[in-house]
């Protein structure tokens, strides 16, 4: 007999899959938050059959279980825990870990793809293209690789597991896995999604307009409230302010905090690990502790939502010749502009705010990091020309 734990979403439901696939009636799987597998392997160790190989897929367990893990290991040999994320790195020490970050082809893992590795490897499970195209759609979907590659798919496989139970989502990925040539999605799944990416849409607009901006040691920070679709949120949210460095959304009912980012040189791994969490490098969680409660609620509550830049301007455009208006809070003007060596200038009131930049990139971020400027409307661009043409 196999038992295969396994953390609770699309990622970690797509190794019990395999593992139903592989072993059919002869394993159980049973998965968990982050918070419970401990209590899970707690449970297995002191009531469950010595006999059973233990599969951990997914999720990482703590100290005190990570030795007795060991000594599981070297009386039977039945355990098996294949991770991807950094925060586990420090298993491998032991026989019965197996975690790694990134492929020899330099791509992210993920616990689906090694775990179908493994499976494969060991002879428990014969590789077909309907398993090797559904696999890459759970690696590209949880290392955020779908997004650079826009592989709409991999989004899309990952709504529909939220749109339907876990049960069913298993019973019909098992059957498809089973039967298919190649991974599809049925008719009925593709109308459901299209709805979905609808609604998707509109409660992204809505969460723009709630975004507030704080700084949290040297990094720049949005934070948003939000119990649905975080991962296309922090997305939208980031591309959207490329100035800040992270995105931090705020699940008050679970009690966790998402943290998102685009940029490569930001890991928020480190991040939430600093209030007991993990992740990846650019999608990372963590539980509402003390801490994190008051960094990230208590002192943002206040914070007035950033505006959102103009976004059917002709005139007022950016990195135009004639030069750019943002606006800020209690109506300041700054008007963005190049000077005749080739650098970006900012001026309020004809009055220089900060050094010169060497691109508008730049100069654009100093505005909206430090004074939560937003592109102007058109009307507001012609009747600052107006206005100076008056002055001179």
């Amino acid at each position: 007999m196999f038992k295969l734990l396994s953390h609770n979403d699309l990622d970690g439901v797509s190794c019990g899959i395999l593992a139903k696939l592989a072993f059919g009636k002869d394993v159980r799987v049973r998965y968990n938050s982050i918070s419970g597998l401990d209590r899970e392997v707690e449970w297995f160790l002191e009531n469950g059959d010595k006999n059973t190989f233990l599969f951990i897929t997914d999720l990482s367990v703590n100290t005190e279980n990570e030795k007795r893990l060991d000594e599981f290991f070297k009386l039977s040999g039945n355990v098996q825990l294949i991770d991807h994320h950094k925060t586990a790195l420090h298993l491998n020490q032991y026989d019965w870990g197996h975690v790694i970050v990134e492929n020899e082809t330099g791509k992210l893992n993920s616990a689906t793809s090694l775990l179908y590795e493994y499976l494969v490897k060991h002879n428990y499970l014969q590789a077909t293209k309907a398993i090797d195209e559904f696999v890459e759609l759970v690696r590209q979907y949880d290392t955020w690789e779908w997004e650079k590659n826009d592989n709409q798919d991999a989004q899309r496989l990952n709504a529909l597991f939220f749109l339907i139970s876990i049960d069913e989502f298993e019973e019909k990925m098992i059957e498809r896995l089973s039967t298919s040539d190649t991974f599809y999605f049925d008719k009925f799944e593709q109308k459901i999604l299209d709805m979905e990416e609808t609604k998707t849409d509109r409660y992204i607009r809505k969460k723009r307009r709630e975004l507030v901006q704080t700084k949290i040691d040297d990094y720049y920070a949005g934070v948003v409230f939000a119990e649905s679709y975080h991962s296309e949120l922090g997305n939208e949210l980031g591309k959207d302010n490329p100035h800040l460095d992270y995105i931090v959304i705020i699940n008050i009912g679970a009690k966790r905090a998402g943290f998102r980012t685009i940029h490569d040189h930001i890991d928020v791994s480190e991040i939430a690990g600093k209030f007991g969490g993990g992740g990846h490098a650019k999608a990372s969680g963590c539980s509402l502790t003390d801490d994190a409660y008051q960094l990230f609620v208590a002192e943002t509550f206040p914070l007035e939502p950033l505006r959102e830049d103009a976004r059917r301007n002709r005139y007022n455009v950016k990195e135009s010749d004639y030069g750019t208006i943002y606006q800020g809070h209690q109506d300041k003007l700054f008007f963005l502009h190049s000077t005749e060596d080739g650098k970006w200038k900012i001026t309020q009131n004809n009055n220089a705010v900060g050094e010169s930049f060497l691109t508008f990139t730049d100069a654009e971020k100093h505005l909206k990091r430090n004074y939560e400027a937003w592109l102007a409307r058109d009307d507001v661009f012609v009747h600052y020309l107006i206005e100076q043409v008056k002055k001179n």
